[in-house]
């Protein structure tokens, strides 16, 4: 039988397929075994693919976090994934591996306690000590017809000649004494006792009457003893000095009271120092104080505070310190100009130690004088008091004040940052801390709270740490936990100066106003710009000063723009950045203004959906970049409290 050739393929396929189904049954089974399936424990499930991150945010703005993935609400950007492999740690906390730690250079140094000190420098004038000053008057009227001290400068001592005058008054007077002494002697034996007690009083009155007219004891028994009266009297110096002014010239006529000669003794001067009032903490009254002059360079002059000013100088802004000074020498003259340095240390309690004052006693009203027990001033006859209870402790009792070193505080505006290494982690573990400081002195912040004795803080590469929570968007010190109120440093700014910057936000509001109902506000504009540039900068302490200078540069820029704007649309674009330099200002230094707090609002859309801040007083919001448009579009994302 022959068989045909499609009676022969039909096995062949047949094979085929039963052959292509059991490949399918295998590859089922297969992916059955290796997949979890019901039942199937956790253990049983083999290696997974990695989560996909919980959170999303934008590497320029950290703030923003989302939960999917998609662009920055603010700068449109394309968002990254926030997990970081530490977010259990912490919203301010950063490990790192001790290979990163090593590169990035980062080293730490134990918060402490010790006494600090503090220079405090200081520029002033010498001047005349007031107390040994003297004026030279005619006490009767009269003729001058000899000066003795004929010029300005001439040294003179006690007693020492000045000028004759002529004068009738003292002449007659003169003639009553000797007169008077006559007719007393002549009183015989017979006398009656009236008599003799009356003559007696007139002997007395006469000479009272020439002492009181400037005649010395020795003159009027000089007088008596000659037995005529002298033409012309001399009048003798009081006081030892130097002729610091002459009114008076040969044959000058002069009635009673008028001015010949000022003396003053220069053997012990004043020195005025004009001291910041951020210093006063540190000076105290009797506190040593050194200074130099230019016209002995390289020497030293000591002196100690005798008066501190009790009221501040409105134009400078600065307290009036007087030293006493001792000048027997006469080295030193009237308008030197002086650069005085004072050390003081200061106690955790912020009393100025002084360890050459421990156990002495000291003048009230002349620190100058000091003893070892209680007894009388030589001065002023006032009794002592102890050094203590004049502002300054013993050495013994200083209390220590808890101190970082000056470079471990990362610092904007009235907020502090310090790093700290966290002892017990398993690699290399910092925390992010604000802190409240208190002064700088020298090398060290004075730390008022938010630190421990014995923590390890960042000295070097705390910027870096940083930088890196940033890009993590964790909370740093430019984004801080806005839940958390921050401690503030106390920068010593003036009232005055929060005045001012109130007047400002007063000017400022103005013109949101304006904004907010569509009108161009430009003289308020100009005013702005005004009042910012009447901000004296000098009225400042030193570290208020340098924070000024750092963000005024870019505020007083814009708001230069801001004035010359050609009309309200520009001048609405410009109020954006005119708002993000004036709020780190107002944040660092506080301002004072009878309208109260102020809110800082902020609308996502404005500026074609690019998000602006502004300033606002009332609660309800006020747009000003659209006005009518859209009034109500925002609202208030803080207040700005008052204060300094």
């Amino acid at each position: 039988m022959i068989m045909k050739p499609t009676d022969k393929k039909k096995p062949s396929l047949m094979r085929n397929a039963i052959l292509l189904l059991a490949l399918l049954l295998l590859t089922f089974m297969a992916g059955r075994m290796t997949s979890p399936g019901k039942g199937h424990s956790h253990e049983d499930q083999g290696p997974t693919t990695t989560a996909a991150p919980t959170n999303w945010t934008c590497s320029m703005h950290p703030q923003v976090r989302l939960p999917e993935a998609g662009q920055c609400p603010i700068c449109f950007m394309d968002l990254i994934p926030s997990s970081s492999g530490d977010e259990d740690l912490g919203p301010r906390t950063l490990a790192i591996s001790e290979n990163a730690l090593a590169l990035a250079e980062i080293m730490t140094a134990p918060v402490e306690r010790r006494s600090v000190a503090r220079k405090i420098s200081m520029v002033g004038k010498i001047a005349f000590d007031e107390t040994r000053v003297a004026s030279i008057t005619s006490w009767v009227a009269g003729r001058l017809d000899r000066l003795f001290v004929d010029y300005t400068g001439v040294t003179v001592r006690t007693n020492d000649h000045l000028v004759e005058i002529y004068s009738p008054v003292l002449y007659t007077a003169q003639q009553e004494l000797l007169q008077a002494i006559r007719a007393q002697e002549q009183l015989g034996p017979d006398a009656l006792e009236f008599m003799r007690k009356s003559s007696a009083r007139m002997v007395i009155s006469a000479r009272e009457k020439l002492r009181l007219y400037g005649i010395t004891p020795e003159q009027i028994e000089a007088i008596i003893e000659k037995g005529t009266p002298n033409e012309r009297v001399t009048i003798l110096a009081p006081m030892g000095g130097v002729v610091v002014h002459k009114e008076a010239v040969e044959g000058m006529y002069v009635k009673e009271g008028s001015h010949i000669y000022t003396i003053a003794d220069l053997s012990k001067v004043w020195v005025f120092l004009n001291a910041y009032e951020s210093d006063l903490a540190w000076l105290r009254y009797g506190q040593d104080v050194h200074f130099t002059v230019e016209a002995y360079p390289g020497e030293m002059f000591h002196g100690r505070v005798a008066f501190i000013d009790p009221v501040l100088d409105d134009r400078t802004r600065t307290i009036k310190v007087r030293l006493n000074v001792d000048n027997q020498e006469m080295r030193l003259k009237p308008d030197m100009f002086v650069s005085a340095t004072a050390d003081a240390v200061l106690t955790s309690h912020g009393k100025v130690v002084d360890k050459d004052l421990e156990g002495i006693w000291m003048c009230p009203m002349h620190p100058e004088i000091t003893a070892q027990e209680l007894v009388p001033c030589d001065e002023c006859g006032m009794d002592l008091v102890p050094a203590e209870d004049l502002g300054f402790v013993a050495e013994s009792s200083t209390g220590e004040s808890l101190v970082i070193p000056h470079t471990a505080p990362l610092i904007t505006g009235k907020r502090a940052v310090v790093y700290v290494r966290q002892p017990n982690a398993a690699k290399p573990t910092f925390e992010g801390r604000e802190v409240t400081l208190g002064p700088r002195t020298g090398d060290w912040y004075i730390v008022r709270g938010g630190l421990l004795e014995g923590e390890q803080v960042v000295v070097q590469g705390n910027f870096k740490i940083d930088s890196e929570l940033q890009i993590r968007a964790k909370f740093s010190m430019m984004n801080p936990d806005p839940n958390m109120p921050p401690p503030r440093i106390d920068l010593g700014v003036p009232d005055e100066y929060l005045q001012r910057l109130g007047a400002s936000i007063d000017v400022y509001l103005r013109v949101q106003v304006a904004f907010a109902a569509d009108q161009d506000n430009q003289p308020d504009a100009a005013a702005l710009l005004s009042s910012l540039e009447q901000l004296d900068k000098e009225m400042l302490p030193e570290e208020a000063h340098q924070i000024w200078k750092e963000r005024s540069l870019a505020l007083m820029t814009v708001a230069r723009e801001f004035a010359e704007a050609p009309d309200l649309e520009t001048r609405r674009v410009l109020l954006e950045p005119l708002t993000q330099t004036l709020v780190p200002i107002l944040e660092a230094f506080g301002y004072q203004r009878e309208g109260g707090a102020v809110g800082i609002f902020h609308c996502p859309m404005a500026l074609n959906d690019v998000g602006a801040d502004w300033l606002q007083q009332e609660a309800t919001t006020a747009n000003p970049y659209y006005g009518s448009g859209m009034l109500r579009c925002g609202s208030r994302s803080k207040i700005l409290e008052p204060g300094n």
